[in-house]
This record gives structure tokens, C-alpha cells and sequence, in this order.
């Protein structure tokens, strides 16, 4: 494996996918740029563009980074996308074609579930969600284990997608969707930031892959120390109020002397309880919301060179210079230049928790 520490030369090839075998089957010599994006908090976790000197047409396209270092050659995946919008610009003498990309995630964002579909009380939450995924999208899809059961009939809604519908179900059980570099579609846990183990650190020192310029954004303005969440629906209507009146938190009635309120009129209640369910589920449903609303999040932004670091990956961040030091964050979002250089631009957020 390269040492990404020190100099390598980077060149990218670019292979058409089989969406059938999903493995490469034709070398694309028409690339001449590219650039990756992911994002924890798009539905379909990212995109790409590239540009091309000749369309060609839609198509799942993997992208490879080449590094020679030491003599040695490695050829490491960075992502499967499928493009589909071109626009063409041509100044007479050379036609270049940009083209937007998608993750493999869009196959499961074009089509609706059938008006009235619904998963029965009972049935296995992420052995339903792999069999949909399965079905609906054409990339491999991993497994994952998990004894969770619907504890309720689970109802789409009118407006769903297969992919909306199925980010809601695998959320009861604690799963998000992943992607890896191949393009395959994973199932993974939920976890808090405390909970990653860092697989990267970032620091300062003489071997440091890390751009000197980073910021860090925070605002403790925002958070509410009362919520006060209102839900009407098919099994009725309920409200409930939670209040933070912990002496020992900075937040809280107490510690700032008055109430902030967040008001939450519509709920994201899942599946369709009856009236039993409703209140404890809109209760539980309010303290979450302020749980979560009670932390400080620090969004910190910088650059370094590429390193195998993947969305939702814990890093540490040892940049003393910037009074960053010893800092544990959770990436959610990237964008890799492919050229190179290799430059990444990133953001992760670290968490400081005000209450409980």
C-alpha cells in the first residue's frame, strides 16, 4: 500500500461498469478531468462530473487512481458513478462534453412503491431492506445482520421514493446507507462520533499531508432548551412538551435564565400507530429531539492530500498551530480533485454535548 505521507505520481484511468456483472469492461481514453463528491446529507450520498472529449451516453463509469511510488504500481478504486447529463461546448477546433454523475443510489430514487404499499408488523427490518434494494437497484448490494422486527405496519407515503422509503425503514433499526469505492450498495450502523475509532490523523508536523488554512464554525444561539412537539394524524392527535432545567448544563432554563423554544409541528412519526402507540412514541420521539438539539456541533473545513479516508470515517485532528489538538470528528462530506496534485477538500463536525 502507498505511503500517503510521502510523494507519489498520480495518474486516473476510467473503465465503463457492466451493471449486470458490475465489473469493468472498457478503458475510457475520452477523460480528461474529473472531480468526486460526497455528502453524508444528500439522499443519494454524492455525485461527480467529468469531462469528456465524446459523449458516452448513459453508462456506469469507475474511477481509478494509478500511484507509482518506489517503482512500485497500485490501482485503487474511487467510485462508480452512472452519468447521464451532458452539456457540450465546442470552440471549433475540440468538443469538450461535461457530464454530471450519480451514485448507484439514483437507481432507487426514480421510481415510487405502489400507492398503499406497506410492510407488515413483525417482518425483519434490514432482511426486508436488502431484498427491496435488491430488487430496485441494479449494484450489489451487502448484507446486513440484524434482528430488528417493524414493530408496527410500516406505510409509504404518497410521496416516497424507494430510496426515502427505505432510509426511513433501515433508520428504525439504527442503519444508514453506505457506498464503497467499487459501488456497492452497504448497510451501515449508526454511530455517535464517540463511538468511531479514528483510522486517519490529521496533524502538523513534518510528515503532515494536512493544507495549512482550516476553519472551524459553532453556534450556541441555536440551541433550544425546550421543545415542544404537536402530531395530528390518522390515529389522532398528541403533544408533548420536554424541558432542559438542568442546573449543570450551560443550556439549560437555569443556566441561561430564560427559555428558547424549538417547536416541531410535524414529527416524523414512522409507520402508522394507533392511538395507544401515539403518545409514548411522540413523547420519546420529543426528548430524542432535544437530546440531540442540546450538543454544540464545531464544523471544521480544510484540505489535505488524498489518504484512503471515506465519508462518515472518524479522524483525529492534531493541529496544534490552530488550537486544534487531540480533536475526534466525523467526516460527512468530500470533494476529491482528480488530478494530480489529489487535493481533498473536506469537513467534519465534533460534538460537544450540553445536556444529559
Amino acid at each position: 500500500m502507498a505511503d500517503w505521507a510521502k510523494t507519489a505520481q498520480r495518474t486516473y484511468e476510467y473503465y465503463t461498469v457492466d451493471p449486470g456483472t458490475w465489473q469493468d469492461v472498457e478503458r475510457l481514453d475520452t477523460v480528461t478531468s474529473s472531480s468526486i463528491s460526497w455528502d453524508a446529507s444528500a439522499e443519494t450520498l454524492g455525485s461527480a462530473s467529468f469531462a469528456i472529449t465524446e459523449s458516452v451516453g448513459e453508462a456506469y463509469v469507475r474511477i481509478y487512481m494509478i500511484t507509482v511510488q518506489n517503482g512500485v504500481r497500485e490501482k485503487r478504486p474511487l467510485g462508480t458513478f452512472l452519468l447521464q447529463t451532458p452539456s457540450s461546448k465546442f470552440d471549433g477546433r475540440i468538443r469538450d462534453v461535461t457530464v454530471d454523475a450519480y451514485t448507484p443510489l439514483l437507481e432507487l430514487k426514480e421510481n415510487p412503491p405502489p400507492l398503499g404499499y406497506f410492510l407488515r408488523e413483525g417482518e425483519n427490518i434490514m432482511d426486508k431492506a436488502y431484498e427491496l434494494v435488491r430488487e430496485h437497484a441494479r449494484a450489489p448490494v451487502v448484507r446486513a445482520t440484524c434482528d430488528k422486527v417493524l414493530p408496527h405496519d410500516f406505510v409509504a407515503n404518497t410521496d416516497d421514493t424507494w430510496l426515502s422509503f427505505l432510509i426511513d425503514l433501515i433508520a428504525l433499526a439504527e442503519y444508514e446507507f453506505d457506498l464503497d469505492e467499487e459501488g456497492r450498495i452497504l448497510f451501515s450502523p449508526k454511530q455517535d462520533i464517540d463511538a468511531l475509532q479514528p483510522v486517519w490523523t490529521y496533524s502538523d508536523d513534518n510528515s503532515s499531508i494536512l493544507y495549512p488554512d482550516i476553519t472551524v464554525d459553532h453556534d450556541l444561539y441555536k440551541v433550544p432548551n425546550v421543545v415542544e412537539v404537536t402530531y395530528s394524524g390518522g390515529a389522532g392527535a398528541h403533544s408533548a412538551r420536554v424541558v432542559n432545567d438542568d442546573p449543570n448544563s450551560p443550556v439549560s432554563t437555569i443556566g441561561r435564565g430564560r427559555e428558547i423554544t424549538h417547536r416541531d409541528p410535524n414529527p416524523s412519526i414512522s409507520g402508522n400507530p394507533d392511538d395507544k402507540q401515539l403518545a409514548p412514541q411522540v413523547q420519546e420521539y420529543a426528548e430524542k429531539l432535544l437530546k440531540s438539539m442540546s450538543t454544540l456541533t464545531y464544523t471544521l473545513s480544510y484540505s489535505h492530500g488524498y489518504c484512503p479516508v471515506r465519508l462518515r470515517d472518524g479522524v483525529r485532528l492534531n493541529y496544534k498551530r490552530s488550537d486544534i489538538d487531540g480533536v475526534k470528528a466525523k467526516v460527512i462530506s468530500q470533494t476529491i480533485d482528480c488530478t494530480p496534485e489529489c487535493k481533498v477538500s473536506e469537513t467534519a463536525v465534533f460534538v460537544n454535548k450540553l445536556w444529559r
